[in-house]
């Protein structure tokens, strides 16, 4: 929600996912899963599964202004001729009134979201500006902030990527062949002393982490670089991560049946 992705947007992502993974991962006799079985796997109507495959094999991107209203906002403020001026700039609108307004914008392309309720995201998000009258000025052409957004995207296509594969793997097979997936936990930590718990746990994170890079190093340098690429090759990686709860805040997820942290 930091970076503007509400539930609409990330609910499109997921049936994509869904989609994606039952159709390539559930087929019979090595074919790809098909629609109807889909169906009954994730959820989603036919007619849903179908435009979502869709997307997919054509390789589009979802179109996240129809899901994403604040998009669609500065979209038409920066397109629709009722809304920018003869040079083709946005104008400044007034909130109210019929024709030229933000109110009427939102009210043509916002859906049932009040324009108060926009103005105030657009505000927060730093897309618009209020002047002095009350009228109100688009600054940005884009609803997230790109340096934000690429943390996030980063963060979702790696971190996050890297951890529910090794819970999908060690959900399948054998104590033995798990991948190692640990967590080290405490709430005993006083609130005076956090700061140089983590910073201590940042420099042993780099110190493990400078280690590993190491090891892969090593690995990369051992052999040719002919025989690696005629040898079957795939990613491997550790993933660590630092972490702090609110103040009172309890992992109790993270209990057994006896209370006792796992």
């Amino acid at each position: 929600m930091k970076v503007g992705i509400g539930y609409r947007e990330f609910a499109e992502i997921a049936k994509c996912a869904f989609v994606d993974v039952s159709t390539s991962d559930y087929g019979l006799r090595g074919r790809p899963t098909n629609i109807s079985r889909v169906a009954v796997m994730t959820g989603l109507t036919r007619k849903e599964v179908k435009r979502i495959r869709g997307v997919i094999e054509e390789g589009t991107e979802i179109d996240t202004s129809k899901v994403v209203p604040p998009i669609e906002i500065l979209h038409r403020w920066h397109t629709d001729t009722t809304f920018v001026d003869d040079g083709g700039k946005p104008k400044i609108l007034p909130f109210e009134g019929t024709d030229a307004s933000f109110a009427s914008l939102v009210r043509r392309y916002g859906g049932d979201i009040p324009p108060g309720a926009m103005r105030t995201e657009l505000k927060r998000v730093k897309a618009i500006e209020e002047n002095d009258d009350g009228s109100l000025r688009v600054v940005r052409r884009h609803f997230r902030p790109r340096d934000k957004e690429q943390i996030v995207e980063s963060a979702l296509g790696r971190s996050l990527f890297g951890l529910a594969h090794a819970i999908n793997n060690n959900v399948d097979v054998d104590e033995s062949e798990a991948w190692i997936q640990r967590i080290a936990w405490t709430s005993r930590i006083r609130g005076e002393d956090r700061s140089r718990v983590r910073r201590i746990s940042r420099e042993r994170i780099d110190e493990f982490l400078r280690g590993i890079d190491d090891l892969y190093s090593a690995y990369e340098t051992i052999y040719p670089a002919e025989e690696i690429e005629n040898s079957k090759t795939g990613a491997v990686g550790v993933g660590v991560y630092y972490f702090e709860l609110a103040d009172g805040g309890e992992m109790n997820y993270f209990r057994n049946s006896n209370g006792r942290k796992k």
